[in-house]
C-alpha cells in the first residue's frame, strides 16, 4: 500500500467516525480562541475549559485582560500547569493587541506568532478555527499518529506538519487535523489499551498495534 493510499484511508474513516468536528476549546471569539489555546501547553483542553469561564468573565476581550493585574489573572488560572508564566504571556499579549491592532486579534501567521505565548501551533489553531484559513497544527497526538500510520518520518512536529500539509489536500486541513486528534484521544492513546485502533490494523493487517 502506498504512502498515498494510506492518507486517502484515513481521511475516509476519520469523515465517517467524525462527521462533525466542533472545536474542543470553548470560546465565543478570536480573542478567547486564542487565550484558551494558549492556555492549554501542557494542560488536557477539560481543564482549560473548566477555568476559562470565570476568566473570560472578568477578562473576555484585550481591554478588560490588560487591565487585569499579572496575580489577578495567575489567581483565575492557577489550577493549570505553568500558570506564572501564561499569566504574565497573557497579560503582555493583551496590551500588544491594543498597542498594536487596535485590540483586534489579527488573522496572519506573522502577527500572531509576535504575540507573548504564542507559537506557530496556536496561531495555527487561531488561523484554521477562528478565521477559517488552511493550516494544520499537529500537536502530540498528530505527530505520534502519522508516525503510527507511517505518513511521516518527522522528528519534530515542525517536520510532521510539513509533511502532513503535502499528503494531505489543502481543503482537509481545518477538519482533518481535529479528526486525528478526537481519535487518538478515543482509539489509539499515547499510553494505555490500543486494541480500538481499527485505522493501525487496516493499514498494517500483520502488525501488531
Amino acid at each position: 500500500m502506498t504512502k498515498k493510499q494510506r492518507a486517502q484511508i484515513v481521511m475516509t474513516e476519520l469523515e465517517k467516525l467524525y462527521p462533525e468536528v466542533p472545536v474542543p476549546l470553548d470560546h465565543t471569539d478570536a480573542f478567547t480562541l486564542l487565550v484558551a489555546v494558549a492556555l492549554s501547553a501542557q494542560t488536557t483542553d477539560k481543564k482549560v475549559n473548566e477555568i476559562t469561564p470565570k476568566l473570560f468573565e472578568v477578562a473576555g476581550d484585550p481591554f478588560k485582560m490588560a487591565a487585569l493585574e499579572e496575580d489577578e489573572i495567575k489567581f483565575l488560572i492557577k489550577e493549570i500547569g505553568l500558570s506564572n508564566t501564561k499569566a504574565k504571556n497573557l497579560k503582555k499579549m493583551a496590551e500588544m493587541l491594543i498597542e498594536k491592532h487596535q485590540g483586534i486579534v489579527p488573522q496572519t501567521f506573522e502577527e500572531l506568532e509576535a504575540l507573548p505565548g504564542v507559537g506557530h501551533k496556536t496561531a495555527s489553531v487561531v488561523m484554521s478555527q477562528a478565521f477559517g484559513v488552511p493550516a494544520f497544527p499537529v500537536d502530540t497526538h498528530i505527530h505520534r499518529l502519522m508516525k503510527q500510520w507511517k505518513l511521516t518520518e518527522g522528528k519534530n512536529v515542525v517536520e510532521t506538519e510539513r509533511d502532513a500539509k503535502k499528503i494531505f489536500p489543502e481543503v482537509a486541513w481545518n477538519r482533518l487535523h481535529l479528526q486525528i486528534i478526537f481519535y487518538g484521544r478515543e482509539y489509539s492513546p499515547a499510553r494505555g489499551n490500543r486494541e480500538k485502533d481499527f485505522i493501525t490494523k487496516m493499514l498494517f493487517p500483520n502488525q501488531s498495534v
